[in-house]
């Protein structure tokens, strides 16, 4: 194969995987999209192989089988609600790919430097660099999102202080990797200085990061996993993934940025571990609800300002003339509100029966999708569509917020800091100017909440203290929503 002739393919299978991950960003097209892009990546490893002139390699095919087999038991084995984790998990895989990429060229493994030993040098110290960085950050992230590490940012003394030395000896590094050839034992001391410190790094600023925050985190580092892989496309002079590796870079700190605005929130205060807090109070009481349910509010997080942990009494939910199934089978407008609740009840094939029986009795029904609601980048989206809801009910926060105040009724289904209205006015709250979805400027509120703890923000909820129109059912969300189906069927 000719070098104009693997050019042209290069620059046609790039074209590939943005047209692929353009119909990612929409729910209808999102399967064609995974495919295109799938594909793509498979096409570009054959065209690898064959302008490298590898094809005979015995041991590639074998690997790439035990590559399969994983993938594919990942696949089967996996449940949604571990999605999250699973994708976590892909990119710090991503980032050790180029990490090992990097390792080997820098002890000159399989390329040839040449004139160029300076260049490959210092991509293959970032490659290590970055690699690493996203390999723990990702895999302490997938560890929060699985409760094997605690979700609440975990502040070591001096943690900054870590941080900062830490990064400055890793761009040391780099920069006495291109004199290391002239050095005695000096690939060698930036191979492992580059290892050990970037693991470190890596570690010290995913664990200080809160698990509300794990949707933008998990975007940073799928971009790190393809800023990882472009500079270690350059360090053994592949130009095919040095622009695949590009593509993932941009799109994933594209779609890092969208999020941070989205929640009115610096990236720099998130991976500092700003926007959470710790600490307990007590919720204390009885909350009754239009099913004749009574349940025990269990004890919540803390809430700033209140150091001494005093219990709060929430106001009882005031029960109007109206029973629960008079006021959904009357409802002409219904907006449900979906959260992390959902994905962990799996719930989400009830929501749409649910959402069905609405329909049926006349109302129109729509889902606010808030853009961090989930554990991950579209994990609400993800769950509605396997429970085969049309794509054109899904709404955005910006495109469905103004429509609360007309809205009959709000079905939230696990959700609490998305719809906390504290983010307005409550300026010593780390959720203070997030914007939330307007759930309480509905009508009549419905929320089918395990429990009343605040989310993992740790800032109490007032929206549990309305008086009026508001019908809390906690415990199992899949409970509380076969009770209201059962009362209008």
């Amino acid at each position: 194969m000719s070098s104009t002739v693997y050019i042209i393919i290069c620059a046609l299978l790039s074209v590939a995987v943005l047209l692929g991950i353009s119909l990612m960003s929409r729910v209808k097209t999102a399967v064609a999209g995974n495919l295109i892009s799938a594909f793509s990546v498979f096409l570009a490893i054959i065209v690898t192989l064959l302008f490298n002139n590898i094809l005979e390699s015995w041991s590639i095919y074998l690997f790439m089988l035990v590559g399969v087999l994983i993938g594919g038991a990942f696949a089967v084995r996996v449940k949604m609600i571990q999605m999250p984790q699973l994708v976590a998990l892909f990119n710090g895989v991503g980032g050790l790919a180029s990490a090992l990429v990097g390792i080997l060229s820098l002890l000159g493994i399989g390329i040839i430097a040449g004139e160029y030993l300076v260049f490959v040098n210092v991509t293959s110290v970032l490659a290590i660099i970055i690699g690493l960085v996203t390999l723990t950050g990702s895999l302490v992230a997938a560890g929060k999102l699985h409760k094997l590490l605690p979700q609440k940012p975990v502040i070591w003394k001096n943690h900054s202080a870590i941080l900062n030395f830490s990064l400055i000896v890793l761009i040391m590094t780099a920069i006495f990797s291109a004199f290391s050839k002239n050095i005695s034992f000096g690939v060698e001391i930036a191979l492992v200085v580059s290892i050990i410190v970037s693991l470190l790094f890596g570690y010290a600023f995913a664990i200080r990061v809160g698990g509300a925050d794990m949707p933008i985190t998990i975007s940073l580092l799928n971009s790190l996993s393809g800023v990882a892989g472009a500079i270690a496309g350059m360090a053994v002079s592949d130009l095919l993934l040095v622009s695949v590796g590009g593509i993932v870079g941009a799109s994933g700190l594209l779609l890092t940025q969208i999020m941070c605005r989205a929640m009115n929130r610096s990236l720099k205060d998130i991976l500092t571990g700003k926007t959470s807090v710790t600490g307990k109070i007590a919720v204390t009481g009885k909350i009754p609800d239009q099913i004749g349910l009574s349940h025990d509010v269990i004890t919540g997080a803390a809430v700033p300002g209140n150091d001494e942990h005093e219990p709060i009494e929430v106001a009882s939910v005031e029960v109007s003339e109206k029973t629960t199934e008079e006021i959904l089978k009357s409802a002409k407008s219904v907006i449900i509100v979906p959260g992390y609740g959902m994905a962990l009840a799996q719930a989400q094939h009830l929501v749409r029966q649910l959402a069905d029986i609405l329909e049926a009795n006349g109302a129109e029904v729509k889902y606010a999708i808030h853009p961090v609601a989930g554990r991950m980048p579209g994990h609400m989206n993800v769950l509605l569509a396997e429970a085969d809801v049309p794509y054109e009910k899904l709404f955005e926060m910006d495109a469905v917020n103004d429509d609360f105040v007309t809205t009959d009724v709000a079905i939230v289904i696990g959700a609490n800091d998305v719809i906390n209205p504290a983010a307005r006015e409550a300026k010593d709250t780390p959720i203070f100017g997030m914007p939330v979805l307007n759930v309480d400027q509905a009508k009549e509120i419905f929320i089918c909440n395990y429990d009343l703890n605040p989310g993992y923000a740790g800032v109490d909820n007032p929206l549990y203290r309305r008086t009026e129109g508001l019908h809390l059912l906690l415990g199992d969300a899949k409970d509380s929503l076969n009770e209201i189906i059962a009362k209008l069927n």
